[in-house]
């Protein structure tokens, strides 16, 4: 007799987060959701061979909360309270109804609000009558004019009528589409619910924002814990939270366990003053004043310039408030109070202040803050106060300049209290991050550098590969300790060309050898890199690889990054024509932080006649420590990246020097120091004057539409035309005179007459003192030279047969006069100066 046949697997019919009925443990039929094992990792499993069935893992709404595996025989799809008389009969599965059923399926009912008709809701909880119609709506008897509960299914008007009212602006309709939640009921229309970025389609409809935290979407709309976890719900709009402290925006009104009401329903009161919105009168992008355009929501406010859009018609919210950004309990914030300054402050959650503060008069949206240095609690609300952030801890003792000692000590628990909670934060995400088994942002990972576009790869000639001395018989052949001249000029042997054979150890790039390393989950920098095994100093530690892009396609990709808020780069100068782009494709390179001390380097090599990036071990690296470079990033223009390496000399911000310890220079650095001393003790007398701004152009020396440099306390204004600008730049824009006229590094020494400056590298032999009247001046206006020009005059220079002007530079000359604008001067502050140190 042959073995039984076996039968096919069945189907997944129900999916994860999916609301069920389910049948199990003598309970009678319960709503229930479809949800993850912690122990197994999975939703649904196989039991059986012969005759296989499926179980689903699957969790109860209600108290108490029971986790089960149930097969799925046992279990059908939800879509109201008003199908459990319908549920067949299962033989020994216990009790199959309750009298009190409803009560039952109220319990755990998204909603314990009473919902009156056209839904206006009367907030206030207690024994609630069950809609069995589709908009699963739970109402008092009082509040739809009954006094005794109906004899069998109850179905609201609405449900009746078939026409719901849209749960956004509350206006009734035929054309509004139901959330396809089935536990939601909830309707709205197209254009309401698209103003809600965690609404999404499902399943041939969508689901409503009500099923997604608010406060986890803007911060990562990809993850996935979005939509996981126990939700509390805004009865008047359609905003919901998880269930924490960490997630609930300040100034919300719990109403019961999971439901609350949100900050946006917030009314001032007439005539309160702390009531009155109020904005800075400083641009939150160049930190300059004059004409802005306001929020209407939050203190904000920008120049139109500096957004780059636009004047827009009626009222403007900035882009935060658009996402529906607020604050939560424990940010640390900027509060305004009557006409004191600005004042750093801590959210409190009601529960941990004073009786006497409680007690306080305070509406729906209004939160409690505790103001450092004073200790005084006040209720505000959004629109006066905004977020402290990062720079803001390190221009605590700028801004306490000249202020009394209590707003000081204000600063100084600020910035001190904003890094703990910095720290607690941090954590908190590395543990969910473990907890989740999270992996680093996809990538395609590839061996070696692939060309885009136009970009074409070198590959020279054997003859024209230089050829080593070194010999087959050497103890170390072209090793890191050898005298191998092509390493010592960064060349790789070939080994068809190289002496050694076999034996070379200068093929590092060719064989790919590697250090073996791994990818890991830093505390306060993302994604990180550190090393398997002990690396020596010198040792070829990876190649940087990746898309080799040029600059038009360069250009591109950051627009496209500016677009869509990507912020996070993986560029690097491969040449003056290429750039390397890892962040679609490259290797285990791309996850090396920046260091202000780090330990290992980029080289530039020659292989095989063209020009690759490798990583190389500056110091000995033991087994376990992260590896780190210098990204020596150029900051231009709008501001800086504050910089979390943790070094001892770190210098607080991305491309900002490193600090030094002592006084270990030369003698020619002392004679150096000594003369940027005198001269910006000559520029300080200078300034010291009432205007503010010079009148005439630092260029040319005329008058007309000037620009201003942004930098504190420089005076120097320029026509648009002799920087070669075709519109006025925006945000912190700093003139030519900070740039060094060779490298684009920050200058120290500058001419008095004309926009020359020089660094500490490139000013020997470049500025001379007048004789006549001591001030500092280039070649060109040393009054003691052969053709001196006039303070101003401009001598043409000629390039390639062309005549050129000063400002009619190169683009890689235009970075260090700063006159690049827009997506061009990130491509080149970024992509272009990134890593080329050995350019």
């Amino acid at each position: 007799m042959g073995s039984p046949k076996k039968k096919s697997l069945p189907p997944v019919k129900f999916l994860k987060g999916e609301v069920i009925w389910a049948k199990f443990n003598r309970r009678p039929w319960w709503p229930c959701e479809v949800t993850v094992d912690p122990l197994q990792g999975t939703y649904h499993k196989m039991k059986g061979r012969t005759w296989p069935c499926r179980l689903y893992h699957i969790r109860t709404f209600g108290l108490p909360v029971e986790l089960a595996w149930v097969t799925g025989k046992a279990i059908h799809t939800f879509h109201g309270g008003f199908e459990f008389e319908q549920l067949p009969l299962l033989r020994r599965r216990g009790r199959q109804r309750d009298e009190d059923y409803k009560y039952i399926v109220n319990m755990w009912h998204s909603l314990c609000i009473c919902w009156t008709i056209m839904n206006h809701v009367c907030e206030k909880t207690g024994e609630l009558l069950l809609c069995e119609g589709q908009c699963c709506g739970a109402f008092h008897l009082q509040c739809i004019g009954l006094t005794d509960p109906p004899i069998g299914k109850f179905v609201c008007q609405e449900c009746k009528s078939g026409v719901h009212t849209c749960f956004a602006c509350k206006k009734p309709g035929e054309d509004v589409m139901r959330c396809m939640i089935p536990v939601c009921g909830k309707f709205y229309h197209g254009e309401c619910i698209a103003n809600h970025a965690p609404a999404a389609p499902l399943h041939r409809g969508l689901r409503c924002s009500l099923h997604a935290c608010l406060s986890c979407f803007i911060t990562n709309p990809v993850n996935p814990s979005v939509s996981k976890g126990r939700l509390t719900r805004c009865v008047r709009c359609p905003v919901a939270y998880h269930a924490n402290d960490y997630c609930m925006a300040a100034g919300s009104v719990v109403l019961a366990n999971n439901s609350f009401l949100c900050p946006n329903h917030f009314t001032p009161r007439r005539g309160f003053r702390n009531h009155e919105h109020v904005n800075v009168s400083w641009c939150f992008v160049c930190s300059e004043g004059g004409s802005l355009l306001c929020c209407e929501s939050c203190p904000a406010a920008f120049h139109q310039e500096c957004l780059n859009i636009d004047m827009p018609e009626g009222s403007w919210f900035c882009n935060d408030c658009l996402a529906g950004k607020k604050p939560h309990y424990k940010d640390i914030l900027w509060v305004k109070v009557g006409r004191y300054r600005w004042w750093p402050a801590e959210v409190s959650h009601p529960k941990n202040i004073p009786e006497n503060i409680l007690r306080m008069r305070h509406n729906v949206g209004e939160f409690p803050v505790h103001f450092f240095g004073s200790n005084d609690y006040l209720w505000t609300y959004q629109a006066r106060v905004f977020p402290y952030m990062d720079v803001d801890t390190n221009n605590k003792e700028k801004m306490g300049k000249g202020v009394d000692a209590i707003y000081k000590k204000a600063l100084e628990e600020a910035a001190s209290r904003f890094l703990k909670l910095q720290a607690e934060k941090e954590l908190r995400q590395l543990q969910e991050d473990r907890r989740n088994d999270k992996k680093p942002p996809p990538y395609r990972h590839i061996k070696v550098n692939r060309p885009i576009g136009k970009v074409q790869f070198i590959t020279a000639d054997l003859s024209e590969i230089p050829r080593c001395n070194c010999k087959a018989s050497d103890e170390n052949p072209c090793g890191i300790d050898s005298e191998c001249i092509n390493r010592m000029l960064m060349y790789e042997c070939h080994p068809q060309v190289c002496p050694a054979g076999e034996g070379c150890l200068n093929q590092a790039f060719t064989k790919r050898q590697y250090s073996q390393v791994e990818i890991f989950r830093t505390l306060a920098r993302g994604w990180g890199l550190r090393c398997a095994h002990d690396i020596k100093k010198g040792e070829f530690v990876n190649e940087y690889v990746g898309e080799v892009i040029d600059e038009e396609e360069c250009r591109a990709r950051i627009k496209h990054a500016q677009d869509n808020d990507i912020c996070n780069f993986y560029m690097l100068t491969l040449d003056k024509d290429r750039i390397i782009d890892a962040g679609p494709k490259g290797n285990q390179a791309r996850f090396m932080n920046h260091s202000c001390q780090p330990n290992c380097e980029t080289q530039k090599w020659t292989v095989n006649g063209d020009t690759r990036v490798g990583l190389f071990a500056l110091i000995d690296v033991p087994a376990g420590t992260e590896l780190t470079f210098n990204y020596n990033l150029e900051c231009l223009a709008n501001g800086k990246t504050v910089c979390k390496c943790g070094a001892p000399n770190c210098s607080g911000f991305l491309g900002v020097r490193p600090k030094v310890r002592g006084d270990t220079g030369t003698r020619s650095d002392d004679k150096g120091r000594k003369l940027k001393k005198k001269v910006q003790a000559k520029r300080k007398n200078k300034m010291e004057v009432t205007k503010e701004r010079e009148d005439e152009c630092f260029s040319c020396g005329d008058g007309g539409q000037i620009v201003s440099c942004k930098r504190p306390g420089c005076p120097k204004v320029y026509h648009a035309d002799c920087l070669n600008l075709t519109k006025r730049p925006a945000g912190r824009w700093e003139c030519p005179w900070h740039q060094c006229d060779l490298c684009g590094k920050e200058a120290a020494s500058f001419c008095e007459m004309c926009p020359s400056s020089y660094c500490t590298l490139h000013r020997d032999g470049m500025l001379f003192i007048s004789k006549l009247d001591g001030r500092l001046s280039c070649s060109e206006h040393d009054p003691c030279g052969p053709d001196p020009l006039e303070p101003g005059e401009i001598r043409e220079l000629k390039r390639g047969g062309a005549v050129l002007s000063k400002a009619q530079k190169s683009p890689r000359e235009k970075v260090a006069y700063g006159v690049l604008d827009g997506p061009v001067k990130l491509v080149l502050s970024v992509a272009m100066l990134l890593h080329g140190t050995h350019e």
